[in-house]
């Protein structure tokens, strides 16, 4: 919905989509082309949630006068707050140099010269990164050599669950960094 109150002359910058167009465009940055899912924000607030009375927690034990014991509860606090951080940044994200795969342990970059070809495909993906595997639609990408790497996106991930438009827009948009930037060399 646009807000037209938030603009300087009333018009907004809102695109056919809906979202804003952003004032500092910097292409050179990492950025996630696709909002993070309701799932993913809900795990992640979850988590937070948790982390609040572990702090909780850490406080009385520190006013009981065991400071040992502080520490430790502080410590498990501040892994479970890293953990709903991580969990809120995975996903893919693009930028003029190319492709970033965030995992919750692992981070994978491609160059966009490494990239022969990204494309939708129908087979069985994880339904919300659990073992259980679904028919879905997955974007993959193939290597210059002909690897085929994990697949970067599903429609049954915790960004795209019960959200096909947001994963075809998702799938589009990385195409499209994809189209501009793997024939211009960077440098």
């Amino acid at each position: 919905m646009p807000l037209p109150f938030l603009t300087a002359d009333g018009v907004s910058d809102a695109g056919d989509d809906g979202y804003e167009a952003l004032a500092h465009v910097d292409h050179d940055r990492w950025r996630r082309p696709y909002r993070p899912g309701p799932w993913r924000v809900a795990g992640a607030a979850l988590l937070l949630l948790l982390s609040a009375f572990m702090l909780l927690a850490t406080m009385i034990v520190a006013f009981a006068g065991a400071a040992a014991g502080a520490a430790v509860c502080l410590v498990a606090a501040l892994a479970v707050v890293g953990s709903a951080v991580q969990l809120l940044r995975a996903g893919v994200w693009v930028s003029r140099t190319g492709l970033r795969r965030v995992g919750f342990f692992r981070t994978r970059s491609l160059a966009w010269s490494e990239i022969a070809e990204l494309r939708t495909v129908q087979q069985p993906v994880r339904w919300l990164g659990l073992p259980r595997t679904v028919q879905g639609q997955a974007l993959t990408v193939a290597g210059r050599g002909g690897a085929e790497l994990p697949a970067l996106l599903t429609d049954h991930n915790a960004d795209f669950l019960s959200r096909a438009e947001a994963f075809d827009r998702a799938a589009d948009e990385v195409g499209a960094w994809a189209d501009e930037y793997r024939a211009v060399p960077v440098g």
